[in-house]
């Protein structure tokens, strides 16, 4: 298939639920890594669809939602230091911090921005040379690449105003996470697509084989979430536990090379806390040492900050598939996309902002 609209074929997609309920003997418990397949689900109808017997959890694969709150509060400080043109992409403007969100400081005098890409912050630098330009450098491999590109560019234009919050963040490292708790009844895994398409799937051939646990790459439209899931159902049903790759128009198995190079090239691979799943060993990306002069944590020293996540927000469960975000008492309550307690219900990948915005409860059971 070739086009977009090929991919929202009801028949295909009836025709494949049909082969996926016959594939199915037993109950399965599988979870759909990233939250824009969360909100696939719920918005094309497919999580009411589905058989009986699968249970869809969903993972930490929202990059707002998992960034920890401490590092909201860096970015806040870093924001009301004089000079300073803070910028960042639009979603993170309101993800709370543990007193206030981005926006919140814009509207007390802190000169916020928000950009489409770390590329526009680093033209306000060069438009700006009075001031001390920060972007909020959030995301996982996907986005890594254009922050490679901006450290870099400003190195060689020499743009010495330009500064990184660097927050990117690994997805293989938290799913081994996952599946290291004891009470973890995940047993296979809906990789995201757009990930694999620039880091590959090596590192989730390693998972499934240390876990016995099946993994298929997998894509965002209807016809490729069921064809995702019918594959994974496959393998459960028979025993075999390997990496497939459904996603197979976008990702290959060595991902893009050359934005691998360049990540390479600035980042070096670093312990990350990930909120909801807490600190991950190897599970980020820091700016290497000849870099530190664009790393914003060092040269504003804000390193130290620290802070605990509000304790009537569950949004650590949600993450690790562990709790439903209907099961919060504050969801569509005290928390909502209008006054969110976490980051789920703000992100626009974020599982509680799905169900608050489709207004569908996934099945539990």
């Amino acid at each position: 298939m070739k086009y977009l609209d090929e991919y929202r074929d009801g028949d295909k997609v009836k025709a494949q639920l049909k082969a996926l309920q016959e594939r199915l003997t037993r109950p399965w418990q599988v979870m759909e890594v990233c939250g824009g397949q969360t909100h696939n689900f719920l918005k094309s109808g497919l999580d009411g669809l589905l058989p009986e017997g699968i249970t869809l959890v969903h993972g930490p694969g929202c990059p707002v939602c998992v960034t920890p709150i401490e590092l909201i509060d860096k970015a806040i400080a870093l924001a009301r230091q004089p000079q300073v043109i803070f910028c960042s992409f639009g979603d993170m403007l309101r993800v709370p911090g543990s007193k206030e969100d981005l926006l919140s400081a814009k509207s007390q005098g802190a000169e916020v921005r928000m950009v489409y890409s770390p590329l526009d912050a680093l033209k306000i630098a060069e438009a700006n040379p009075e001031h001390k330009v920060v972007f909020f450098a959030i995301g996982f491999e996907t986005t890594a690449p254009m922050n490679a590109m901006a450290a870099l560019q400003a190195k060689q234009r020499g743009v010495n105003n330009f500064y990184l919050l660097a927050a990117n963040m690994l997805v293989p490292p938290a799913i081994a996470a996952i599946l290291s708790a004891r009470d973890c009844q995940v047993k296979g895994f809906l990789a995201p697509g757009h990930v694999c398409t620039v880091s590959g799937y090596v590192e989730y051939e390693e998972i499934a084989k240390q876990w016995w646990v099946p993994i298929v790459v997998t894509g965002f439209e209807p016809l490729d979430l069921i064809q995702g899931l019918y594959m994974l159902i496959t393998q459960l049903e028979t025993g075999s536990w390997k990496v497939e790759n459904q996603y197979r128009r976008s990702a290959t198995r060595q991902g893009n090379l050359a934005a691998k190079a360049l990540m390479e090239q600035v980042f070096s691979v670093c312990d990350r806390k990930w909120r909801g799943l807490g600190p991950i060993p190897a599970s980020g990306y820091c700016l290497k040492p000849e870099y530190a002069d664009l790393d914003a944590e060092k040269v504003f020293q804000i390193e130290d900050i620290t802070a605990e996540e509000p304790k009537e927000c569950i949004a650590g469960l949600v993450l690790q598939g562990r709790k439903k975000p209907t099961e919060c008492a504050a969801f569509g309550k005290k928390c909502t996309p209008q006054h969110p307690l976490g980051a789920p219900m703000v992100s626009s990948e974020g599982a509680c902002a799905a169900y608050y915005q489709y207004g569908i409860k996934l099945r539990t059971s």
